[in-house]
């Protein structure tokens, strides 16, 4: 495991940190956003409107994802308590079992001498910081979609075209997060005496690595989604948003089945995980959005559906990217 990917040392500034997790995830943001402006360029569209739309969706994803990893993982009270009485708050990533005055707590926590436990230090704006950590998929997709729907009507962009664009480039970033997941240490899963197991700093036996599952199958997903924005053609675009459609199902259902082998704390619905709980309105919602697509394309007189096809499909000279 690797928290901190690298740091570098600036003169008049110190020791520069690199958290795995969130340098992970902007690798990931960025090669999407540079994937998805290749494509569009490659199919007509505006490249530098799909950019646009790539910082839009970063911000709002960003913030849906703190938004429902605050309220719906779990941790709620902690983020109240670190405000009114940190000693409520459990330092559980601590080495140091019992503290006092002659044996500190480590990393930043506090002791109580009271009762010669670690707790974290008074802090009332944890909930905002989402660069340390807890952020929840979820959460940002389900802000960012429409949040970029908005978008993309708004600069008269095809819909659906756009959307198809964007289903690998989802796969793509996720990928890369997860992997920094896994450098990071959290998301884990379930103990394993399996070949596959891993051990992380600070557990007893091995768990199974389900973010390196999770990466697998999103980078699967993104290759494949790719491929058949890249070769579908006529067949793909006559049928728009039809991938996107397929992209929430195929994910909604990796995440379902991925989350019986999660072990690490998160937030529940019953005998469901949260994410289990929005997994199965999303396959739903993906299955009735690609029946409607493809109902619509069956429909369509040929002639409209010809001259679609042929207009997405014309590209533009080759430009520097």
């Amino acid at each position: 495991m690797k928290p901190v990917l690298f740091e570098v040392h600036l003169p008049l500034v110190g020791e520069l940190s690199f958290p795995a997790y969130m340098s992970m995830l902007l690798v990931g943001v960025l090669l999407a956003v540079w994937v998805g402006r290749r494509e569009a360029t490659r199919q007509g569209l505006d490249g530098v409107a799909i950019v646009d739309l790539g910082a839009l969706l970063l911000v709002l994803g960003v913030l849906g994802a703190r938004l429902l990893s605050v309220l719906a993982d779990g941790h709620l009270m902690d983020f109240v308590h670190l405000c009114t009485e940190p000693t409520l708050v459990p330092a559980t990533d601590s080495a140091v079992a019992v503290c006092s005055a002659a044996v500190p707590c480590d990393f930043h926590y506090v002791c109580d001498l009271a009762t010669n436990t670690c707790h974290p230090p008074r802090d009332c704006l944890a909930a905002l910081k989402f660069w340390q950590g807890g952020l929840t998929f979820y959460g940002g997709l389900l802000l960012a979609v429409p949040g970029g729907i908005w978008f993309v009507r708004r600069r008269g962009l095809p819909l659906g075209q756009v959307l198809d664009i964007a289903a690998p480039c989802v796969m793509l970033g996720l990928g890369l997060g997860r992997i920094g997941c896994f450098l990071n240490g959290c998301c884990y899963g379930e103990v394993t005496a399996g070949p596959l197991g891993v051990l992380f700093p600070g557990r007893v036996l091995p768990v199974h690595p389900t973010q390196l599952y999770e990466a697998l199958g999103a980078l699967v997903l993104f290759a494949a989604l790719l491929l058949a924005v890249r070769a579908g053609g006529r067949l793909v675009r006559a049928r728009a948003g039809a991938l996107f459609a397929v992209m929430l199902m195929s994910y909604g259902v990796l995440r379902f089945a991925l989350e019986w082998l999660r072990d690490d704390p998160r937030g529940s619905l019953g005998a469901l995980s949260t994410s289990q709980a929005i997994s199965l309105p999303l396959i739903a919602l993906g299955g009735l959005w690609l029946v409607r697509v493809l109902a619509r394309s069956r429909h369509a007189p040929p002639a409209s559906v010809e001259s679609a096809a042929s207009a997405a499909e014309r590209e533009p000279p080759a430009a520097g990217d």
